[in-house]
């Protein structure tokens, strides 16, 4: 019962959009628009580095929020993880938005970090490399998704826990196909070039 009621506050919280309010605030609904997701690249794009970043952190922190809620609420650590994975669930299909939310990348870091520091720290900079690398920020969640169920599984040694973090990664993973797809057609941003544009506003 604990993991069930784990999962429904994740899912709730997770499903609050902060880039859905800011779009109907100005008015803009970026779900037709650029990247047509709800989540802190599209918002960048539209709103500016501002926005961005707000969503960004709200994306993350309803994440961490909710596997910390949960861990203290029921005394567990699983409870926790379950509150977590259901929050990005919850980012990536809000029932209220016909279950067309965002991709999950700035929730999948907030979960990651919550459930244990270590994990974000040696994951983030590592899975950044590739993306670097290979120039393209898809990769990035594309490299974390095929990892992370085997580190989790590992490190709970529950079959449980690897199921659902599988389940919720690979919904995450052929989210971002859709970016290779991009790639192929020669329609995906760069990842410099995003950098330069919108973070550091600069287009040299």
């Amino acid at each position: 019962m604990d993991y069930i009621i784990s999962s429904g506050i994740g899912y709730l919280l997770g499903s609050i959009s902060p880039s859905y309010i800011i779009s109907r605030i100005k008015k803009t609904d970026i779900r037709k628009t650029g990247t047509k997701n709800l989540g802190a690249s599209n918002t960048f794009m539209h709103f500016g580095r501002f926005w961005g970043v707000i969503v960004m952190l709200f994306d993350f922190l309803k994440a961490y929020f909710a596997v910390k809620l949960c861990k203290y609420l029921f005394a567990s650590t699983i409870s926790g993880v379950f509150a977590g994975a259901c929050a990005i669930v919850g980012h990536n299909y809000p029932f209220y938005l016909k279950f067309k939310g965002g991709k999950g990348l700035a929730a999948l870091g907030g979960f990651v970090l919550a459930v244990n520091p270590v994990h974000f720290l040696i994951l983030l900079p590592a899975c950044l490399s590739v993306a670097l690398i290979l120039n393209y920020a898809c990769f990035l969640p594309l490299t974390a998704t095929v990892i992370l169920p085997f580190v989790y599984g590992y490190y709970f040694k529950s079959l449980a826990v690897f199921g659902l973090i599988a389940a919720v990664c690979a919904g995450m993973f052929f989210k971002f196909l859709d970016n290779v797809k991009k790639i192929n057609r020669g329609e995906e941003p760069k990842l410099r070039d995003f950098i330069k544009k919108y973070i550091f506003k600069t287009d040299h």
